[in-house]
């Protein structure tokens, strides 16, 4: 696989109403000279699974090997709760040092002084080793405010041992949306129920997102509007009636698992969702085999999909360690250890020098192999996120729930979406 023509081009995530405007954090007050023998303690936050808090561990672990006197305290949760946690921090002025990130709120947390300006401790880290357009997916107005530690793409998840129960074939990835979901429905009447064909992936906006590029357009407009209207949306959620009667695992079953999804507790034979999930998916599922295939597309021969670089790591700007907090994230996005030891987990790779400590073999090279494969359908990434994405994002998956535990309709859902947006787009 050419790994430089992948690294060359590039393409988000989340939750909580942030009213950070008015609570802007103060940077930090300037640092002395650094001292690496200083013995300091830094907080680390991030979202993910048992897996990812593993390699983290390991990541750690090395990173000690290197900097003894920087202890490191981490914290994990799942999407959502991680957001949710963020936003309570952002507003009392006590974020972690250093935590994952997300291009979705990078003008939230940006524009209202909670990140530190990473030029601040450029000293402690390589930005050499990203390609100018990935570094730009943590830039805001001229200011680096966090690195991606990789790029992933929208993508098909298939347990191959529960499509197998099921007597069916593994779809054949980027067909219509028409034919998937008869794919799923042939999955779950296969096993009698005891296995679902998927989970409702109108759910998702990044289903809706992928529908919209199809055709040309996008979420938002590069002014910050909507780039869509009321009976767009409708019609999306409209297209979901015959998966939420019966086809996919019901709502109410996916409450109980959380916070599992049904496709990592191998209730669902397919999940859709981005291509750096697979290590995750296939601790949680304990499947021997997992295929990770193109998602259906609302047309063919479209360029509806892109390289996101949405996981980012970032620095409170209220840290009292900015230096000890670079180095380590630095750790995290350049050093060949968390190549290695996180391979394509956080994404395929963003830096030349993470790159160098991957070794893409097995999961791994299943992603890079995909991005490969897919690189036809790749087109021009979306207009940069606007201030709210997540809160808007966050809404259309608790609505897409809602529908699914029938405790709305979709009528009620789209005006409540659009009333959500009228507020956070002011």
């Amino acid at each position: 696989m050419k790994a430089n023509r992948l690294l060359a081009s590039i393409g988000i995530v989340a939750v909580g109403a942030l009213a950070l405007s008015g609570c802007g954090g103060a940077q930090a007050p300037a640092a002395a000279e650094f001292d690496p023998d200083e013995k300091v303690t830094l907080t680390y936050a991030f979202w993910g699974n048992d897996d990812r808090a593993q390699r983290y561990d390991q990541l750690i672990a090395a990173f000690n090997e290197e900097y003894p006197n920087i202890a490191v305290n981490v914290s994990f949760t799942d999407f959502p709760s991680y957001w949710e946690k963020r936003q309570t921090e952002a507003a009392g002025g006590g974020l972690p040092d250093v935590f994952q990130f997300s291009d979705s709120y990078l003008r939230q947390y940006g524009q209202s002084g909670h990140l530190l300006d990473l030029a601040e401790v450029a000293d402690q880290i390589d930005m050499t080793t990203f390609d100018d357009g990935l570094l730009g997916t943590g830039a805001l107005d001229g200011t680096q405010y966090s690195l991606p530690t990789g790029y992933s793409l929208w993508a098909n998840f298939v347990n191959d041992d529960l499509v197998a129960q099921a007597g069916v074939e593994t779809p054949e990835g980027g067909t219509d949306v028409a034919a998937f979901d008869e794919w799923m429905a042939e999955v779950t009447d296969g096993t009698g129920g005891a296995v679902y064909g998927g989970t409702d992936h109108t759910q998702r906006i990044q289903g809706f997102e992928l529908a919209l590029r199809a055709e040309g357009g996008n979420l938002f407009t590069e002014d910050g509007e909507l780039g869509f209207t009321k009976d767009q949306l409708r019609d999306f959620w409209e297209s979901g009636a015959e998966l939420r009667d019966g086809v996919t695992v019901p709502q109410q079953r996916l409450e109980e698992l959380s916070p599992k999804s049904g496709f990592g507790a191998a209730l669902t034979a397919s999940e859709m969702s981005w291509s750096n999930f697979l290590g995750g998916y296939l601790a949680d599922s304990g499947a021997s085999s997992i295929s990770i295939i193109a998602p259906p597309t609302a047309k063919e021969g479209s360029k509806d999909l892109y390289r996101q670089a949405g996981l980012q790591v970032a620095i409170s700007a209220k840290t009292e360690h900015p230096q000890a907090a670079a180095l380590f994230l630095d750790f995290v996005v350049n050093s060949e250890a968390a190549g290695e030891i996180f391979g394509t987990t956080l994404g395929f790779p963003a830096s030349t020098s993470k790159l160098a400590g991957a070794t893409l073999e097995g999961a791994d090279k299943q992603v890079a192999d995909y991005i490969e494969a897919a690189e036809d359908r790749i087109g021009d990434a979306p207009p940069v996120p606007v201030a709210g994405y997540g809160t808007l994002e966050q809404t259309f998956w608790e609505l897409g729930k809602s529908l699914g535990l029938g405790a709305t309709s979709v009528d009620q859902a789209v005006d409540q979406f659009f009333s959500e947006a009228e507020v956070v787009l002011g």
